[in-house]
């Protein structure tokens, strides 16, 4: 059975439980800071990717023939950041920061472990590899583990795979948004 639009609108009372935050009797955000956690140390990994070692965009084109111009990572990286804070501003005034927080923390776990397999295959250091170990991979972690017992499993579990989907359409767009050499 093939779920249409409109079936979805028309059937979203059925829904509506799946997407509340909690049933509690008071809903009590988490605390906002955490949520800003992610765009600032998004900065530093930006930073790190742009500055560190040979920079990620002449990386990219070493590893897999790929040229990104600097002038596009820093617009899709700028843009990232942009679409993060709109996401907490947005999922804070909807109540449901729990379930950006996971997609985030699914992102930048996804993210740092990309990393980190990327510099073990290729036996050296990539730029945003030290941010990614030493902050995205805990900052993920420890995001998601705090989460598990505050939202439902289910939630829980689709707000991952959501996290883990834009990571790899972000790998696609970095990989696919410059021009490959022959």
């Amino acid at each position: 059975m093939r779920l249409s639009f409109t079936d979805l609108v028309n059937n979203a009372a059925r829904l509506e439980p799946f997407m509340l935050i909690s049933n509690a009797t008071q809903y009590v955000p988490p605390p906002a800071w955490w949520m800003w956690l992610f765009p600032v140390t998004y900065l530093i990994h930006m930073a790190e990717e742009y500055w560190g070692g040979e920079g990620y965009t002449a990386y990219l084109y070493r590893l897999r023939g790929v040229h990104l111009s600097t002038g596009r990572f820093l617009f899709y990286q700028g843009l990232g950041v942009v679409l993060i804070c709109i996401g907490i501003v947005v999922s804070l005034q909807l109540r449901w920061p729990r379930f950006l927080l996971a997609i985030l923390g699914a992102l930048v776990l996804a993210n740092g472990v990309t990393h980190t397999v990327t510099a073990l295959r290729h036996g050296g250091y990539g730029p945003g590899l030290v941010s990614c170990v030493l902050i995205w991979i805990p900052l993920g972690l420890v995001t998601l583990f705090l989460l598990r017992g505050d939202m439902p499993v289910t939630r829980l579990l689709l707000a991952t795979l959501i996290g883990f989907g834009i990571q790899g359409a972000v790998a696609l767009i970095a990989l696919k948004g410059g021009s490959r050499t022959k």
